[in-house]
């Protein structure tokens, strides 16, 4: 009975082991299971909640996004409010505007006159100026208180003078100085003979000078009487240069100048007498008025000897000329007349040059 008891005990032992045992696999079965359910629910709460966040961010978005079409619509709405605005400030301020406008155009084109204004008073003095100086400057030459004539004739190699009584005796040693030819004054008309013109042509011819008697043309005389004088006067030309003719204005000739046709008719007897006589063409010495009066036209193969005291001969005669007396002012020394002032000249070319224009026949 003690083993039964033991038996029994121990068997009540097992089975209450067995019970707990079960109780504690139950337990932990629920406890799993409990686990298991809570995992679920977790998970299920967790795509629940996720899913709830996404539909919610979903909803967000959405919400963001009408509010950011509204947000557009209405910057837009704004902006066109902002526009019609400035439209109807720019329509309000328009006639404001004009006005400014208006004003900047009127003050503008005050100012555009002023600067006109000060333009044409600029030209108007600067023209007056130059009249000025031009008037002041074409005085002084006229004056001649100034001579550009002088410089301009430095370019030239051939330099020479002309003479005649006025310069009264002259020491032809000293006045040859410098100088390479000389025209010394033989006749005037049909009769009149130059006082001083043996003693010069004598003396002169004692220097290296190229020598050449000139004739002062009478427009009263008749041309073939006027070419005897000179010949009789002077004779010979033989080494000497050709025969001049002066045909310049004298008296009350310039205010009341001869006929054409008759002055044009004695010239052309004188030229022919002197040519034929010297056979070489005589050159002509002339002025610009006479020129065109007389010369021009009729006498263009002669070789032109030209008075230009103002400035140079290509102004009126262009490249038409041999000789030019530049200057009727000149002070040299070798002379003692009443006149204390000489010609002066040049000739356009060389000394070689030159020699064309001399007579190599000795005349009889």
């Amino acid at each position: 009975m003690e083993q039964t008891k033991s038996v029994l005990a121990q068997e009540n032992l097992d089975r209450e082991c067995l019970d707990n045992k079960n109780l504690v696999t139950k337990i932990d079965g629920d406890t799993d299971k409990n686990r298991d359910r809570e995992g679920l629910k977790y998970e299920s709460l967790k795509y629940e909640n996720s899913d709830a966040e996404n539909l919610a961010q979903e909803n967000f978005d959405q919400a963001n996004l009408g509010q950011g079409i509204s947000d557009q619509e209405s910057l837009g709405t704004d902006n066109l409010k902002i526009g019609n605005l400035g439209q109807e400030d720019e329509t309000n301020k328009n006639p404001e505007r004009d006005n400014l406008d208006q004003e900047d155009l009127t003050t503008q084109k005050r100012v555009g006159k002023k600067t006109a204004s000060k333009r044409r008073w600029f030209w108007a003095a600067g023209i007056c100026a130059l009249t000025a100086a031009a008037f002041v400057t074409g005085t002084l030459i006229l004056r001649k208180e100034i001579k550009i004539n002088p410089i301009l004739a430095e370019r030239y190699e051939v330099h020479g003078v002309d003479v005649s009584h006025y310069q009264g005796t002259i020491d032809w040693d000293v006045l040859s100085q410098d100088l390479d030819f000389a025209f010394i004054k033989a006749t005037e008309g049909s009769t009149h003979v130059d006082d001083r013109f043996q003693d010069n042509w004598q003396a002169a011819e004692q220097t290296h000078l190229y020598l050449g008697a000139y004739h002062f043309f009478s427009f009263d005389s008749e041309g073939h009487k006027e070419a005897a004088s000179y010949i009789d006067t002077v004779g010979s030309l033989d080494g000497k240069l050709a025969p001049v003719v002066d045909v310049e204005y004298y008296g009350n000739k310039k205010s009341d100048p001869p006929g054409r046709t008759e002055v044009i008719e004695n010239l052309r007897a004188m030229l022919d007498t002197l040519e034929q006589h010297y056979e070489i063409k005589p050159i002509i010495y002339t002025t610009y008025t006479v020129y065109n009066d007389y010369i021009k036209g009729e006498f263009e193969d002669y070789p032109l000897w030209v008075r230009s005291v103002y400035c140079p001969p290509s102004v009126f005669w262009g490249n038409k000329w041999s000789f030019w007396q530049y200057m009727d002012t000149a002070m040299l020394d070798g002379y003692a007349g009443d006149q204390k002032y000489i010609d002066m000249n040049v000739f356009r070319g060389t000394k070689q040059e030159l020699e064309n224009l001399t007579i190599q026949k000795i005349m009889y």
